[in-house]
């Protein structure tokens, strides 16, 4: 089911992936699959310090896409179906 959506995501951007959308993208993924193992194992601590480091990477990154571009940050937002981050 994931590789299919990042296969999807892949061929319809035809960026490097280096890019910012496609980091997030990835780290989407990787919180999607942590989340559901969490639900299963909720005392596995070591799976969740994982989850909050990748969780802080997706938001540095999704600050850094929000500042330099809003439009694109919008439509990555929207993809994902993800939340807009709070603007301090």
């Amino acid at each position: 089911m994931i590789k299919n959506a990042f296969i999807s995501f892949q061929e319809k951007k035809d960026e490097s992936r280096g890019s910012v959308e496609f980091q997030v993208f990835g780290f989407t993924n990787k919180i999607r699959k942590l989340t559901s193992h969490l639900k299963l194992h909720r005392k596995d601590y070591l799976s969740q310090r994982g989850l909050r480091k990748i969780l802080g990477k997706r938001q540095r990154l999704l600050a850094y896409l929000s500042k330099k571009n809003r439009v694109r940050y919008k439509e990555l937002i929207n993809q994902l179906n993800i939340r807009e981050l709070k603007t301090r």
